[in-house]
């Protein structure tokens, strides 16, 4: 069911429309990520998943102390979502520059991981600013919600990461540097 659902993603003329528009709107972003550290190959592999684990364990860990705690734990909450914010950047960015390289099925999927990842982000935002304002509750849902989209776009983003080999900096996408 899944690889069915990840199959009609890649297939989808939503998804062909969703790229072109990224492609164009974030024309000069992606140019400068691709070009940047962000997208080395110095690792082997890219960069982009090992950045989304600090970002994800940081809002995963947020829900956790959101839920177990207690009114003693949120300011740790807040520092966390905050902290994942922060990582977001980075990672946002290194997942674009490997964007740039997509084509096909491949591309249409990332398109579509972005834009996930990206109502994520605007979720823990929201998080952030009602955790500032006092709203623990309201923060502690905007993370839940945030939480749950990144599992869909994560689905996506590992599909082409580990199904797909698209994070793989030694093959024809972009060799490793020789040392």
């Amino acid at each position: 069911m899944v690889q069915g659902v990840i199959r009609a993603v890649g297939e989808s003329p939503v998804a062909e429309a969703l790229s072109d528009a990224q492609q164009t709107v974030y024309r000069p972003l992606l140019e400068w990520a691709r070009r940047s550290p962000l997208h080395s190959g110095v690792l082997g592999h890219s960069v982009h998943p090992v950045l989304t684990d600090v970002t994800l364990g940081c809002w995963l860990s947020a829900s956790i102390l959101d839920a177990a705690g207690g009114s003693g734990a949120r300011a740790s909450a807040r520092l966390l979502v905050a902290s994942g914010l922060a990582a977001s950047v980075p990672t946002a960015l290194a997942g674009a520059a490997d964007w740039t390289e997509l084509s096909g099925a491949e591309r249409r999927i990332g398109a579509v991981h972005a834009a996930g990842t990206d109502i994520a982000t605007c979720l823990l935002f929201g998080s952030l600013v009602a955790r500032m304002r006092g709203n623990h509750a309201a923060g502690s849902k905007f993370a839940i919600a945030g939480n749950l989209v990144m599992v869909g776009a994560g689905l996506l983003g590992g599909h082409l990461a580990l199904t797909k080999g698209t994070a793989n900096r030694t093959s024809a996408r972009g060799a490793a540097p020789s040392a």
